[in-house]
């Protein structure tokens, strides 16, 4: 394929913007490659400036689960964007977008509305500090929850043992009250509990993790969070931002059984626009300012085209079979991809839930960040440049997931099979 123009964007934007990009994962360096600058969409596909079309399993992160553009979301930011586009004042909308989240998820009593999945993840942990009187938190190796200061945090060696900062800028003294443990290792969770009685605020996972790939809950484990937090005093954060209204539209708690006592939401509730929000037990969410004395706030917040076009997505996500149908293209997709690697003799993984997955280029089963083998990504890389060259835009690092859309059709489907045949061959 022809990437002149992308090539062209590229090298202008690097003149003005760090790295040439708004966030570093659309630079492609995990990859080996520049990025294509994306000109527009449609359906399943994506065009870049050189008008090559792709079939798109990104989908913007998570949040075209419709598929892109789909008229009736275009219709409905248009019609509002002719009323205003911002007013930093309370509308209808707000509470509309707002009952039905809470109507989705029955733990969800009161919810607040901010502009992205990092302000919300960064406002649930400042609530249940609030709420507890704790300083600490406890987060997972692997699951990313935004770039608050707090979040950029890896574990050190020991149970017990305080975050160290993975990015400059945060400061060490402040990444201390960070703890991290394994994910699915629920013996390690109890450890760092009994090493910190009384002090650990609040436990902050994704249910599905879909920054490693996609990592599946196994069987007890969310389960055992809930009961660990609901003995000791600790507030369980269940970050949905990836998965609300994507795994079901009651999210990962209505597919695994198990409520936050906060949940973050963001992607899909904006339906492609800036969004994110918060909620959960009234009596943990009347601490936030005005009425109580947790303080959050953003001019944005509850932006009439986000709410618009949120609502009109998931009107169209209550439809009968929704669900059922993106789980089926999902699970012929990576049924293909599986064969196509078998025909290949290339060892590989692949994962899936609901109409998020992931293909891994090692034998063993992923179940956290630590079962990711070093010589993984480096074959993604090339099956990743590979896929692009035959027309299929997958994420550009091993370490996220892909998401299905019921836009994409059958023949979008068997091509991205075929694809993948041709490119496994290549390894």
């Amino acid at each position: 394929m022809n990437h002149q123009q992308s090539s062209t964007l590229f090298a202008k934007a690097r003149k003005v913007i760090p790295g040439g990009v708004n966030s570093p994962v659309r630079a492609f360096r995990s990859v080996g490659c520049d990025p294509i600058f994306i000109a527009r969409a449609a359906g399943s596909k994506i065009f870049d400036a050189d008008d090559n079309a792709y079939i798109d399993y990104v989908g913007s992160w998570g949040p075209m689960i419709l598929g892109h553009c789909h008229p009736k979301v275009v219709e409905a930011i248009q019609q509002t964007a002719a009323t205003g586009a911002s007013f930093g004042a309370p509308t209808a909308r707000e509470t509309e977008l707002a009952e039905m989240v809470c109507e989705a998820y029955p733990n969800i009593e009161k919810v607040r509305m901010v502009s992205s999945g990092t302000e919300a993840t960064m406002s649930a942990i400042r609530l249940a500090r609030g709420y507890t009187g704790r300083d600490k938190i406890l987060k997972f190796d692997g699951c990313y929850h935004g770039h608050a200061d707090s979040l950029l945090v890896k574990a050190g060696s020991g149970l017990a043992t305080f975050g160290v900062p993975t990015s400059s800028g945060v400061p060490a003294d402040f990444a201390k009250y960070t703890l991290t443990a394994t994910y699915n290792d629920l013996e390690d969770v109890k450890a760092m509990a009994a090493a910190n009685p009384g002090e650990i605020a609040c436990i902050i996972l994704e249910p599905v993790a879909g920054n490693m790939g996609c990592v599946a809950p196994q069987p007890g484990f969310l389960e055992g969070l809930r009961q660990l937090c609901d003995a000791e005093g600790i507030v369980l954060i269940i970050d949905e931002v990836m998965t609300g209204f994507r795994v079901a539209y009651g999210g990962a708690q209505e597919r695994f059984g198990v409520r936050g006592d906060l949940v973050c939401l963001g992607k899909i509730i904006g339906g492609g626009l800036p969004v994110g929000a918060f909620g959960g037990k009234q009596v943990i969410m009347d601490h936030l300012s005005p009425e109580g004395g947790v303080y959050q706030a953003g001019t944005l917040s509850g932006n009439p085209l986000a709410m618009s076009a949120g609502i009109a997505t998931l009107k169209l996500l209550q439809q009968d079979g929704f669900y059922e149908t993106v789980e089926e293209k999902s699970a012929y997709l990576c049924k293909g991809l599986q064969e196509a690697a078998a025909e290949a003799k290339i060892p590989t993984s692949l994962q899936r839930v609901g109409g998020m997955f992931c293909t891994y280029f090692q034998q063993q089963e992923v179940f956290n960040f630590n079962d990711v083998k070093p010589e993984t990504p480096q074959i993604f890389a090339r099956f990743f440049r590979s896929m692009l060259d035959e027309g299929i835009n997958i994420a550009p690092s091993q370490y996220e997931a892909g998401f299905m859309s019921v836009a994409h059709s059958q023949e979008d489907l068997d091509k991205t099979i075929e694809a993948a045949h041709k490119s496994f061959k290549t390894l």
